[in-house]
Parts: C-alpha cells; structure tokens; sequence
C-alpha cells in the first residue's frame, strides 16, 4: 500500500502596495509559501513550491504524512482596547 501525505495550507488575501489584490498562501507543515492573483493560482504555485522543496529536502515528506486525525484550522478575533484620550 502506498504511503499518502497531505500538505496543510493557510490562504489570505493581502494588498499590494499599489493596490491590487494578492493571495499568500502558506504550507504549515514546511514553512514555505507562494502566492497568486487568485485562489487557484496561489494553490497551483503553493503545490509546485512544495514539489520543488521535497525535491531537495526528501526527508520532508514524513512531516505530511496523512495521519488519522487531520488538523483543526480556525481563526480568533482580537479586539483592540480603546485609548484613553
């Protein structure tokens, strides 16, 4: 049977700095990212990215080994205190 990975990604959206839209996405589990002009295309990059990595770092391939409990992604919300004025 052939062993199965799975690389976790993180994408947000970000600006540039002339405005236009990008999204970064991240791979959790190497500690690499890629980005693009859309969701697609930043997971078509994200994936070449990694390929490219495990080309080098073969041994990486044990940190995306699929496991029986997959990863929980959720956010938190973060409020600023009010300043004194």
């Amino acid at each position: 049977m052939e062993d199965k990975y799975r690389a976790d990604i993180v994408i947000n959206k970000e600006k540039l700095s002339n405005g236009e839209d990008v999204f970064v996405v991240q791979c959790t589990n190497l500690g690499i990212a890629s980005q693009g002009r859309t969701t697609e295309e930043a997971i078509e990059m994200i994936k070449e990215a990694i390929e490219l990595y495990l080309e080098e770092q073969p041994e990486a391939y044990e940190e995306l080994k699929v496991t029986q409990h997959p990863p929980v992604f959720s956010f938190v919300e973060i409020k600023k205190p009010l300043q004194n004025a």
